[in-house]
């Protein structure tokens, strides 16, 4: 499996402590983020996230910025890809199961690193759940 992480100044130690984790797992990390708390602007780390999920290259996405509103709403521009905004692992599940995200967004302002591990695991273990809801998904269009 492979991640792509993208991250703005604010999510900078969010992101270093991700990775780890990530690689702890045995899971490949691209890493297009930031790598230090300078500003920047978080679109450009997020569209080379989206491309990765979109062709293929990474399995999932990951995406911090302060609140995870701009990651997110940059990220639902590309097609094929569903981000979610969560700030905790219930929505995490949700996302996953019902709408099957393939980014998460993580609100560095608003959640813990301990927390936003535990969104990032229960991302990568929660499987959509399909039936019902697959019937939803097929009515986003890809493009308008």
């Amino acid at each position: 499996m492979t991640i792509s992480i993208g991250n703005d100044h604010a999510g900078t130690d969010y992101k270093f402590a991700i990775v780890e984790f990530l690689k702890s797992k045995g899971i490949t990390v691209i890493n297009h983020g930031t790598n230090d708390d300078n500003s920047v602007d978080y679109a450009d780390f997020v569209h080379p996230v989206a491309h990765d999920v979109e062709n293929g290259t990474s399995t999932y996405g990951i995406l911090i910025c302060g609140s995870a509103n701009g990651v997110a709403m940059t990220a639902n521009k590309h097609q094929k890809i569903r981000a979610g905004l969560c700030w905790n692992k219930e929505i995490v599940e949700l996302i996953r199961g019902h709408n099957n995200a393939n980014v998460l967004c993580i609100p560095a302002r608003f959640t813990a690193i301990p927390q936003a591990i535990q969104m990032v695991e229960t991302f990568l273990n929660t499987e959509f759940e399909g039936g019902r809801h697959k019937k939803r998904i097929d009515k986003i269009p890809l493009s308008c």
